[in-house]
């Protein structure tokens, strides 16, 4: 976390470090020069010297590598554990029904009068009964969403994945009536500056010289897919502190679906209410920057403005079903030379000796998760991303989900050699992550595994939609089309909030000219789309 003095933020010399509080674990002032970088691990000195360069960074000023040298210290200290989050009351408030909408003499009509609503810190306090049939209520089957199951979510907090060790501290809030029935929950998470634990050393290392190259403020938005880091930088400018902030989401998951999970109850409208007015009361107290909802439904983009939400959107690229009986019939929709191109990338899967296999719930194995894992730390290496799920996570997850899990798996001989994972809802299939084997390249596998198995599963399964997640619009040419995706916003401060506001209106006109010039010019012959 950046420490800055006032509104400004200055390069330290080394004997004069500033006091910083005990939670902070990174002191990172800012420099956008060519610099010597000391790093100190808990005592042990090196330094690194790094090559002239010039450029420019994403502030407008020019950086020279003749011009002077920059030093920048790293400061790390303290037992390693993450630092506890703030203190707070687990129940935040009782609601009483303004209109209490059952009649005298019918069932529970004297004792459902008083919502409480409180916080857990972690899901597995919560029934997996009580907290799916939130889940399933709150959209129907045939909308069902497996990510905000139980089941997975418990997967990504027993495996290590989503816990305050990374960052994702769970905070979820749950509405009781009276008789201690559950009437709704609220995936929920206090996200917060932890990332020398997050991280590898060397990791973290580049993260943070590219981070004052280009005048980027270090942060903790990993895994979210709704980009606030220029929020955060701005902040830090502005003289507050962005993180910790409130997150309400499915981790490192870029899903639309429902994110306030009510029963279907005559007060299911108020309960909605009260949890929405938790969910800023919480804010309050933790005395944090934000809390933003991430890939909700549209209804409840629309209905969250009325509640002092700032709007957002942003654009996937989906696979839509008109109703094709098969593979072919949906190519005959392309235009000839895309129909032609995904024929000939499909070809070379058999050229190459693969063989790809769909594989539902029993049909994987402990060896099949353990191979993804691998593929999948595979593809986050070579991107410099970070591996946020745990191996662990694939064994429990494949566990608890079972048939609502595709696993797309080529095979080369004996050997797997890559695979797609996705998960099944009501009504899509949403693909989530690739990989294959280091060091090997197959021409084309990436897009049968992850593309046209999926559309070839949808159809089978008589599905109306691939989800194929976040950015590529070369997925385009393979079929997938863009549509809006939303997100919700709420600042605390109000001068930032009306910096925030300024900025969403032209984004959000941008988004919507972009989505419809890419729907304009698809794949699809005589305007289909």
């Amino acid at each position: 976390m950046f420490a800055p003095s006032g509104s400004e933020r200055k390069v330290c010399s080394p004997d004069a470090l500033p006091e910083v509080h005990s939670s902070q674990r990174i002191l990172t002032p800012v420099a956008f020069h060519p610099l010597h970088l000391d790093i100190v691990f808990f005592g042990a000195k090196k330094r690194l010297l790094f090559p002239k360069l010039q450029g420019k960074s994403t502030s407008g000023q020019y950086f020279h590598g003749t011009a002077r040298t920059s030093r920048v210290k790293a400061l790390f200290w303290g037992p390693k554990k993450a630092a506890e989050p703030p203190e707070m009351d687990y129940l935040l408030k009782d609601f009483i029904l303004n209109e209490f909408p059952l009649k005298e003499g019918s069932p529970n009509a004297d004792k459902v009068k008083k919502i409480s609503v409180s916080v857990v810190s972690s899901i597995l306090e919560v029934s997996p009964k009580d907290w799916d049939a939130c889940n399933l209520d709150a959209v129907g089957p045939g909308n069902f969403n497996p990510f905000l199951t139980h089941g997975f979510l418990s997967s990504l907090e027993e495996s290590g994945s989503a816990v305050k060790e990374t960052g994702w501290i769970p905070r979820h809030i749950i509405a009781r009536d009276e008789c201690e029935n559950i009437l709704g929950v609220v995936p929920l998470y206090l996200k917060r500056f932890d990332i020398c634990y997050a991280v590898p050393r060397l990791e973290l290392l580049y993260m943070l010289v590219w981070a004052h190259l280009f005048d980027l403020a270090c942060s903790h938005s990993y895994g979210e897919f709704v980009f606030d880091h220029s929020w955060a930088d701005a902040y830090y400018s502005y003289g507050a502190r962005y993180y910790p902030k409130l997150q309400c989401s499915v981790p490192f998951t870029p899903v639309t679906g429902q994110r306030i999970l009510v029963r279907n109850t005559p007060i299911k409208d108020q309960v909605f209410d009260f949890l929405v007015s938790a969910m800023k009361d919480l804010a309050v107290k933790f005395q944090v920057s934000s809390l933003h909802i991430t890939f909700p439904s549209a209804s409840e983009w629309h209905r969250l403005k009325e509640k002092g939400f700032l709007q957002r959107t942003g654009m996937q690229y989906h696979w839509k079903n008109r109703n094709y009986k098969n593979f072919d019939e949906f190519l005959m929709d392309m235009k000839q030379s895309k129909r032609k191109n995904i024929r000939q990338e499909r070809k070379k899967i058999s050229t190459q000796n693969l063989t790809m296999k769909r594989l539902r719930g029993y049909e994987i194995k402990a060896r099949h998760w353990d191979a993804f894992y691998d593929f999948y730390r595979n593809t986050t290496d070579n991107k410099w991303g970070s591996a946020y799920l745990t191996r662990e996570f694939f064994h429990i997850m494949g566990s608890k989900l079972g048939d609502h899990i595709l696993l797309v798996a080529a095979e080369e001989g004996d050997e797997l050699v890559a695979g797609a994972l996705n998960l099944i809802g009501g009504d899509a299939i949403f693909g989530r992550l690739w990989g294959c084997l280091p060091r090997a390249y197959y021409p084309s596998l990436h897009f049968e595994a992850c593309y046209y198995q999926a559309i070839e599963a949808a159809i089978e399964l008589n599905l109306s939609t691939v989800e194929a997640g976040a950015q590529g619009e070369h997925k385009i040419q393979r079929g997938y089309l863009p549509v809006t995706t939303y997100s919700c916003h709420y600042i605390l401060d109000e001068g930032f909030r009306e910096v925030i506001d300024n900025f969403l209106v032209r984004e959000t006109a941008q988004v919507k000219m972009v989505v419809k010039l890419l729907q304009e010019s698809g794949p699809f012959k005589d305007g289909i789309h």
